[in-house]
C-alpha cells in the first residue's frame, strides 16, 4: 500500500467530448503511484441504439477536415495539453522517459495528417467514399442490392506502450463515424484525453467531438465491465494488451458482441550471411538490428528480442560485438539508457554467463544494452534492451522459431525476404520487413493480419 503522504495524481476524463474532473475514486498501482479519477456515470458512457450516433451521417470529407484541424492543433499545442500530458506521464508508470516522450509527442500530429488518413481509407475500406451511405453491391445479374459500412459502437481497451496508439485509435474511430468509449491504460492515462481536449478546442460541439469518451477504471473491474460490455450498448470490444487483458475481455464476448483483438505479440530478426561480406556490411546489419531491438525502449510489439544469424558461432560472436555498442545509441524512439534488465532476468542471465561453452554475454544490465549469444533461443523473454542472438546454418531453419505470436520479422539483406515470407506467413507471422524498418508500418498495410477499419464497421446489406 502507498504511504498516507503520497499525493494522488488527478486524472481527468472526457465524456462525449466534455472534460470531466473530480477526485472521487482513488487507484493505487503496484509501484506506489496513486491516481484519483472522477466517479463513473455509466449511463453517460453508452449511446442508446434507438438513436443514430452523432457522426453517423456526417460526410467523410467534413470529418477529414476536422481531423486536419486536429492535426494542426496537436502540432501547435497552443493550449499546452500535450505538454501537460508529457509531464504527467513522467510522474506515473510510463517507462519511456522524457527524451522519447518528447519526440513522440512532437510527431503525434503526423498520425492525423491528411495524406495518411486518405491512405488508410483507401487501403482499409477500399476508397474514401465507401463510408458515406449506401452503395450498389457487385452481384451477378439480375440480382441487385446495396451495402453500407455502417458506423460502429465500439469500446476500446487501450494499450499504453506508446502515445501513438491513442492517436491512431481516434483517427480510425472518427473516420468510421461510430461512437467510441476508450478505456485508458494505466501506463498512459493522458494521451487520449490530451488529443480529445484538443479536438474539443478545434471543433467544439462537433458531431465527431461528441462521439468520443475516454475514462479509466481498473482493468477487470467486473462491476463496470459487466454493465458496459453488452450488445445492447456496443457492437464490438477492441482490445490491445497482454494475454491477461485479452483473456479478461473474452469472458464478455457472445452473440452480438464481437472481439477485435490486437493480440500480445513478439518480434524477431533474421541476419543473412551477407552481413559478413565486409566490415561495412557487418556494421550496417548491426545498426539496423539495434534500431529494431530498441523501438520504444523495447516496450513495443515490433521490438525484436531474438536475432537469428546465418553463420558459425564465430560469425555470431562478431555480430554480437558489433551490435552491443549500437544498442546504447539515442534514437527518435529510444533513449541511450532505457529501463534496466529486471532483477529476475539478471540473475538468470548471470547464471548463463558461467557456461562459456554454450553462452556468451556482452554489455550491461543498466538499460544501455545487453546481448546474449546461445546455441538455442533462451527460455525467457529478453527485456531492458536485451536481445538473444542465435546462430543458424540457414535462415530458412530459423523459421521454425516463428509462430502465431510472432508479429514482425526484420530481414537482412532485404533481398532475402522473398525466399522467407511465405514460410514465415505459414508459421503465423504477420509482417516481414527490411531489418531496421520494424516501426515502419504506415497507411495502406494490415495490422496484426487484418485491416482494422474493415473490422470496426458493420457491413450491412439491403438486398433485392
Amino acid at each position: 500500500m502507498a504511504s498516507v503522504d503520497v499525493k494522488a495524481i488527478s486524472i481527468p476524463h472526457v465524456v462525449r467530448g466534455e472534460v470531466v474532473t473530480g477526485d472521487e475514486v482513488e487507484h493505487v498501482f503496484s509501484d506506489g503511484t496513486v491516481i484519483a479519477t472522477p466517479s463513473l456515470d455509466l449511463d453517460s458512457l453508452v449511446w442508446p441504439r434507438s438513436e443514430l450516433g452523432p457522426a453517423f451521417d456526417v460526410p467523410i470529407a467534413e470529418i477529414l477536415d476536422v481531423l486536419a484541424a486536429l492535426s494542426e492543433g496537436l502540432r501547435n499545442d497552443d493550449a499546452g495539453y500535450l505538454a501537460e500530458a508529457l509531464e504527467a506521464m513522467l510522474s506515473t508508470t510510463n517507462s519511456l522517459g522524457r527524451p522519447v516522450l518528447e519526440r513522440t509527442y512532437a510527431e503525434l500530429w503526423r498520425s492525423l495528417s491528411g495524406d495518411r488518413l486518405r491512405g488508410m481509407l483507401e487501403a482499409e475500406l477500399g476508397g474514401i467514399d465507401v463510408i458515406d451511405g449506401w452503395h450498389p453491391a457487385p452481384r451477378p445479374a439480375p440480382l441487385t442490392g446495396q451495402v453500407r459500412a455502417f458506423p460502429p459502437r465500439l469500446v476500446h481497451i487501450m494499450a499504453g506502450n506508446t502515445p501513438g496508439v491513442a492517436a491512431v485509435t481516434i483517427a480510425r474511430g472518427a473516420m468510421t463515424k461510430g461512437v467510441h468509449l476508450l478505456k485508458m491504460a494505466s501506463n498512459d492515462l493522458f494521451s487520449a484525453t490530451a488529443i480529445l481536449r484538443t479536438l474539443a478546442d478545434v471543433a467544439p460541439g462537433h458531431a465527431v467531438t461528441r462521439s468520443f469518451s475516454a475514462v479509466y477504471w481498473r482493468g477487470g473491474d467486473q462491476v463496470v465491465e459487466s454493465a458496459l460490455f453488452r450488445p445492447q450498448f456496443f457492437d464490438k470490444l477492441v482490445a490491445w494488451g497482454g494475454e491477461g487483458a485479452i483473456r479478461g475481455a473474452l469472458r464478455y464476448i457472445g452473440p452480438g458482441f464481437e472481439l477485435v483483438s490486437f493480440d500480445p505479440k513478439d518480434s524477431i530478426s533474421f541476419v543473412g550471411r551477407e552481413a559478413f561480406a565486409s566490415n561495412a556490411t557487418l556494421a550496417e546489419a548491426a545498426d539496423a538490428a539495434a534500431v529494431d531491438v530498441t523501438v520504444f525502449n523495447q516496450e513495443a510489439c515490433v521490438a525484436s528480442r531474438f536475432i537469428y544469424v546465418e553463420g558459425s558461432v564465430e560469425d555470431a560472436d562478431r555480430f554480437c560485438e558489433a551490435l552491443v555498442g549500437r544498442l546504447e545509441v539515442e534514437r527518435p524512439t529510444s533513449s541511450a539508457t532505457g529501463p534496466q534488465v529486471p532483477s529476475e532476468l539478471r540473475e538468470e542471465i548471470q547464471g548463463l554467463a558461467l557456461l562459456d561453452d554454450l553462452y556468451r554475454v556482452w554489455g550491461r544490465y543498466d538499460g544501455t544494452g545487453l546481448v546474449i549469444r546461445s546455441d538455442e533461443p533462451v527460455g525467457f523473454q529478453p527485456s531492458g534492451k536485451a536481445v538473444n542472438v542465435v546462430p543458424v546454418d540457414r535462415l530458412r531453419d530459423a523459421v521454425a522459431f516463428a509462430n502465431a505470436a510472432t508479429q514482425t520479422v526484420g530481414v537482412y539483406p532485404p533481398e532475402r525476404k522473398a525466399e522467407l515470407r511465405d514460410p514465415l506467413a505459414s508459421a503465423g507471422v504477420q509482417r516481414v520487413v527490411t531489418l531496421g524498418k520494424a516501426l515502419g508500418g504506415g497507411p495502406g498495410l494490415p495490422h496484426d493480419g487484418f485491416y482494422p477499419m474493415h473490422r470496426f464497421v458493420k457491413w450491412v446489406a439491403d438486398e433485392d
